[in-house]
């Protein structure tokens, strides 16, 4: 019985991120697709398979297209300023914010990648990445913050680590974090 069910955890570990991955990729795909192809069938009469997704992809890259544009910035700026002064949603949309920003537009974080040596147990590293390299405001002159996320999942830590115990990696971010969040299975390419 104690080998069936090894076999049976063991199936778990393969099929469970396979097809959560796949069910959430697909769901989001009809979602979108659905939306915008009742859209265009209630006007034309017409149903096209795979309409819903190309108008979707359309429609968010136009938005960013008129969100780049000079006359827009100020509107954009006072909505903003509304939803960071809104109790609760801002909370919701600073982090979400900040979450995306953090990977992709101009103030990506997740680009300085470094090796952290921690004290105990003596020569155990992480893999992580500097986000802030100036606490003065903490009242910390020597110390910088590094983020290490965890393997297989969309979190992680954040320390408080001295200079001196951070050994920059010359590596591509992107390939670094794959590598950290595949828990090491992954491989770099130089």
């Amino acid at each position: 019985m104690k080998t069936i069910l090894n076999y049976f955890f063991r199936g778990m570990l393969v099929i469970l991120p396979v097809s959560a991955t796949a069910y959430l990729v697909y769901a989001t795909l009809v979602w979108i697709n659905d939306i915008f192809n009742n859209l265009f069938y209630s006007w034309f009469d017409l149903e096209i398979p795979g309409l819903g997704i190309v108008t979707g992809f359309i429609a968010i890259t136009l938005i960013g297209f008129v969100l780049t544009q000079t006359f827009v910035r100020p509107i954009l700026h006072l909505f903003e300023k509304l939803l960071t002064k809104t109790p609760f949603v801002n909370i919701v949309y600073n982090s979400l914010k900040d979450l995306t920003e953090a990977f992709v537009g101009d103030k990506k974080k997740f680009t300085k990648p470094v090796s952290v040596e921690f004290s105990e147990p003596v020569g155990m590293k992480r893999f992580g990445f500097i986000t802030e390299e100036s606490l003065k405001h903490f009242g910390l002159e020597d110390e910088v913050a590094v983020y290490c996320p965890h393997s297989y999942n969309f979190s992680g830590n954040l320390y408080i680590v001295p200079k001196d115990k951070v050994t920059p990696i010359k590596t591509d971010p992107t390939n670094f974090m794959r590598f950290i969040v595949s828990g090491g299975v992954t491989k770099i390419h130089s």
